[in-house]
């Protein structure tokens, strides 16, 4: 084909794709003519190209002109959308990674609509937060979704990936790593210039959400890939670590009682996998120690018995009132307390100040705006006014637009449900509080699916809710999936030593 041809409009509608390129790659000569084409992100233009069977040439702005910007935009992404790519899981170290490639010039270019991308080729959406991704050239693209803790091991990947890939060529196009959320690309990799050195450093936005993903994916909050398809420790392996973690609290009660107070919740939690009614003394043993803990974590502790099972006991020390800044954990001390009756408990926990816990920074504002609610509810000193007014800044704060550490998909299915049973519970409503249960329990179901983890054996939250409302007079069914009966309904409450 002739170089110096004129594509009409149909040649240029049929033939042209959205294209990235690396930014020196609009030089001084040609930028006069490609006032339409835009600085995307560090690193990176975005033009129009037009794919022809001898070469692909750059579109110029009279190319655009000739067919209007709406018209060929909406061709160009339909035309990159039908690009034949192949995509592959590769599993690194803690995390898996997702590989689009293909022989077309275009395919890294599909970073630009990476959402679309994505469901195309996969029929799954990108999380809220959307993915990191990099396009170490214009044949493929790597990402990998930011909806967990195994987002700091792909980071890493991905860099030392685009850097070896970008350097092997052909047709490079970038050596950094982007962020790609709510349709833009965010670079997070730092270049110096003199030295040519790389470093990876996030955005305060990305970094704070990062940092919340880990905090819950090591509490065992999400069901990662990666704890999917690692075997969920057995019984005997989560009591031998709450008593091995109880015990070494002698030698410095205040440096461990936190992790003891995270071992004991998940021994808790996962004596209800065999026992999901809570009817033996083992169980209830299991839960009057993590209540234990979780007031020793936060209010303090005398000296106290912990009983793990029939002959497993351990001596809780004195342990100081040296509440931490972890938001979470306060929260399961309270849906603890809350489940198991102990009201001396609650109001202590109550009386932490919010300023320690919004010390936080891996927790959304909604979160902080939940325990803000609960702690005037409880402690009894404003009117039900004040307590809605918390509750309705909770709702809003909880929204798409708001949160960002959490992934939505946890928000929507764990986190906001005892929120929604909360405002109906104060409402008084009987039916809508039943219809909200069973929401809560199906999502908590749907969200776990058949995750062995500890947290997949009981809707703490929900139950928390659940128990108030049994103890005002609601009508709360019994034998309901991950509520276990005879806690929701006191048969297998008893004294919890220390109070």
């Amino acid at each position: 084909m002739n170089p110096d041809h004129t594509p009409d409009t149909d040649e240029l509608l049929r033939g042209t794709y959205a294209r990235l390129l690396p930014a020196d790659a609009i030089t001084a000569e040609i930028a006069g003519s490609l006032r339409y084409a835009r600085l995307v992100a560090d690193g990176l233009v975005f033009a129009y190209a037009l794919d022809r069977p001898t070469d692909v040439r750059l579109l110029t702005d009279p190319d655009v002109e000739r067919v209007g910007l709406e018209e060929l935009g909406r061709a160009a992404y339909e035309n990159l959308m039908r690009v034949p790519v192949t995509h592959e899981e590769v599993p690194v170290e803690g995390a898996i990674l997702h590989s689009l490639y293909g022989d077309s010039h275009f395919v890294g270019s599909q970073a630009l609509f990476l959402s679309a991308a994505v469901r195309q080729v996969t029929g799954e959406s990108l999380p809220h937060a959307g993915a990191l991704v990099v396009m170490p050239s214009r044949h493929n693209l790597v990402y990998h979704p930011i909806a967990d803790g195994t987002v700091v091991d792909a980071v890493n990947a991905l860099a030392a990936y685009a850097l070896g890939a970008y350097e092997d060529g052909p047709g490079a196009l970038s050596p950094r790593v982007y962020w790609w959320h709510r349709g833009s690309l965010t670079s997070i990799t730092f270049i110096d210039e003199g030295t040519r050195s790389f470093s990876v450093q996030p955005p305060p936005e990305l970094l704070g959400l990062m940092k919340g993903l880990v905090r819950l994916d090591r509490a065992g909050r999400l069901a990662t890939r990666a704890a999917a398809t690692a075997p969920a420790p057995g019984l005997a392996e989560l009591t031998r670590a709450t008593a091995e973690s109880i015990a070494g609290l002698s030698r410095d009660p205040a440096a461990g009682v936190g992790d003891a107070f995270a071992s004991a919740v998940a021994h808790a939690l996962a004596h209800c996998a065999a026992d999901p009614r809570a009817a033996g003394i083992d169980t209830w043993d299991a839960w009057a120690t993590a209540v234990q803990l979780g007031s020793a974590l936060f209010t303090g502790a005398r000296p106290q018995e912990c009983r793990l099972g029939e002959d497993l006991v351990r001596q809780l020390p004195t342990t100081p009132a040296a509440p931490p800044a972890d938001a979470r954990a306060w929260l399961d001390a309270l849906y603890l307390a809350i489940v198991c009756r102990e009201d001396d408990r609650i109001r202590r926990l109550c009386q932490v100040p919010l300023e320690t816990l919004r010390q936080d920074d891996s927790a959304d504002t909604y979160v902080l705006c939940w325990i803000d609610t609960l702690r005037t509810f409880f402690s009894g000193r404003d009117s039900m006014d004040g307590v809605v007014e918390k509750l309705v800044a909770t709702m809003k704060a909880s929204g798409p637009d708001e949160v960002t550490c959490a992934p939505m998909e946890f928000v929507n299915a764990i986190d906001y449900q005892p929120v929604a049973l909360f405002h109906r519970l104060i409402a008084r409503d009987h039916d809508s509080f039943a219809e909200a249960l069973a929401e809560a329990l199906t999502e908590h179901g749907a969200y776990w699916g058949e995750s062995a983890a500890p947290r997949a054996q009981v809707a703490l939250g929900a139950l928390a809710m659940a128990s108030l409302a049994f103890d005002y007079g609601f009508p709360v069914a019994p034998d309901r999936p991950h509520l276990p009966r005879y806690l929701l309904n006191r048969e297998r409450i008893e004294q919890i030593p220390g109070a």
